[in-house]
């Protein structure tokens, strides 16, 4: 066997190795991960936490609804006279809010 050939089988066993411990690894985390997802207070922070979502999405889903349907009509009716003309929201989308309002944090955009 040349020395060319000998580095090549050496170099396909080093790879082989490799790809062995990374999977390992990664099966050793999904163990973790699903070891630790199950325990009983876990479970029990993420339903609460997914009770306080919930709670909070229904305060904002009222809170904000007046708004979709401002923006909804203006879409529909082609219709933008009255509201703001800007795009500076968080995602840069249409801003419903009146035209000259003040910008702030705590209004949609």
């Amino acid at each position: 066997m040349s020395a060319s050939a000998q580095e090549l089988g050496e170099q396909r066993v080093q790879d082989a190795v490799r790809r062995h411990a990374r999977t390992r690894a990664l099966a050793e985390a999904g163990d973790v991960i699903a070891a630790v997802l199950s325990d009983p207070g876990v479970r029990e922070a993420r339903d609460r936490v997914e009770a306080a979502e919930t709670e909070l999405g229904m305060e904002l889903c009222a809170r904000l609804h007046p708004f979709q349907d401002r923006y909804d009509q203006a879409v529909a009716e082609g219709d933008a006279d009255g509201l703001c003309g800007g795009k500076h929201g968080r995602w840069g989308r249409i801003c419903v809010l009146p035209d000259g309002h003040e910008t702030s944090m705590e209004e949609p955009h």
